[in-house]
């Protein structure tokens, strides 16, 4: 195992927090959370999706904190091994952190693509492209944009580079320098953006309202449930190995229990704004909520075409926002990757993350290209749900037996330090309910057909 000399940290608490927080809060928090809840009954799937967090997502990311800081190693799979050895168990439980970061850079390789689709969102408000077209022309733009590879190909390289660009920078010069500007940016767009939905939508205010927070009891059932379970886990960011990487860089005066809640709530918190900042759009113009990714690039575009002149800029303010989100999201990705190979292949950080990039936009190049007569995004959505409902969960599941089960206890408690009532029952719920339902997640396409 290489040694650890000269590991980078982050600079401060909020340095952390910020980057912890970007690497949650992506595109999961607005495209597929508006999705998924519009599909899913509103209120019903978001009282399932908070307990999700708390019960499960929060224990499995104080996990993944835990066995990064207390790892002598800067990279996740390594960290494992060490934990694993000074355990007295099989270094073979580094198999968790090689699912979770080919997982996380398989993901990296089509969330280039989306969001090369926010990009070009983005210009198309600012250069006025959707005057006075039809809803059906409207929709038509995206579906003629994501048909025709030559189109997306620049905006994918375009900010696959700037992925590249950020990691290679290094843990302070780079994610942490993008975290502490982009994520305040990004938060005050999105409270703007809410505040605006909500105090010009009227009626649709009210009924957004209803339709998120007042929980109808007989729409819950085994797939809203699942759903709101597969969501959270999506969401906050885990069992991709980038949470045991960031915890690798984290200062022993954070606590680790403490920091798991203040990332899984805020990554809720964001969720939930967001549906504030969609929905009263969505029921002011009399919109379907369970339009699914249309929503995003077709539904809310028709409504923001439909302001008039001060729809442009709510329109580019709303890409902007998605494209913050995306950015600090793709970084955290890539880098277990980079980390993984600067240290396994003794190369410097900016060498290993373009070694990693250019292997991610060459396999991006499948989601651009690998289309169908019937679905232009075939290719992206079999890597997306390989990923999503195998190896994230699957990477998840062994994290937390792993921590609940194998990890010496005296490693755990050391870690602990200045929380441990806290630590423990996040210990408690890691041991005994998220094996319980990360299992549900990794198996509910059985589950669900």
């Amino acid at each position: 195992m290489a040694a650890v000399t000269g590991t980078a940290q982050w600079s401060s608490r909020f340095a952390f927090i910020m980057a912890a927080v970007g690497s949650s809060v992506g595109l999961g928090n607005l495209w597929r959370f508006s999705s998924e809840a519009g599909s899913n009954g509103g209120g019903a799937f978001i009282l399932i999706y908070l307990l999700a967090v708390v019960l499960v997502c929060i224990p499995v990311l104080m996990s993944e904190y835990l066995v990064g800081r207390a790892g002598n190693a800067a990279n996740a799979i390594d960290s494992v091994a060490d934990n694993a050895i000074r355990s007295g168990v099989t270094r073979n439980w580094s198999v968790l952190a090689w699912v979770g970061m080919v997982a996380g850079f398989m993901i990296v390789t089509f969330y280039c693509v989306v969001a090369a689709w926010v990009m070009r969102y983005i210009f198309k408000f600012l250069s006025n492209d959707f005057a006075g077209q039809t809803a059906e022309q409207v929709g038509g733009q995206f579906g003629g944009f994501i048909s025709n590879p030559v189109q997306v190909l620049p905006w994918f390289l375009g900010f696959a580079l700037l992925t590249t660009y950020l990691v290679s920078r290094g843990v302070n010069r780079g994610i942490e320098l993008a975290a502490k500007v982009l994520m305040p940016v990004f938060f005050v767009l999105l409270v703007g953006l809410a505040l605006f939905a909500l105090a010009t939508s009227g009626s649709g205010t009210a009924e957004a309202l209803a339709f998120l927070y007042t929980p109808d009891f007989s729409k819950i059932n085994s797939d809203v449930a699942l759903a709101a379970l597969g969501q959270a886990f999506f969401s906050v960011g885990i069992g991709s190995a980038i949470m045991i990487t960031y915890g690798s860089y984290l200062p022993r005066d954070i606590s680790i229990p403490r920091a798991s809640f203040i990332v899984g709530l805020t990554d809720t918190a964001v969720a939930l704004i967001a549906g504030l900042a969609i929905f009263p759009i969505v029921f002011r113009f009399g919109l379907e909520v369970n339009s699914g990714a249309g929503l995003f690039f077709i539904t809310l575009p028709n409504a923001f075409n439909s302001m008039g002149g001060f729809g442009l800029f709510v329109g580019a303010a709303f890409f902007f926002l998605a494209f913050f989100a995306a950015i600090t999201s793709s970084v955290s990705l890539l880098e277990p990757s980079a980390a993984f190979v600067k240290e396994r292949f003794n190369v410097s950080k900016a060498k290993a993350a373009w070694i990693v990039g250019a292997l991610m936009i060459l396999i991006g190049l499948i989601s651009v290209f690998g289309q169908t007569a019937d679905n232009p995004t075939a290719a992206l959505d079999a890597i997306d749900g390989f990923t999503g409902q195998w190896m994230l969960p699957l990477a998840g599941l062994l994290i937390v037996i792993f921590v609940g089960w194998r990890l010496d206890r005296a490693i755990i408690n050391e870690q602990f330090e200045g929380s441990e009532a806290l630590g423990k029952v996040l210990l408690m719920l890691t041991k005994f309910v998220a094996p319980v339902f990360v299992a549900l997640v990794l198996l509910s396409p059985f589950f669900t057909g």
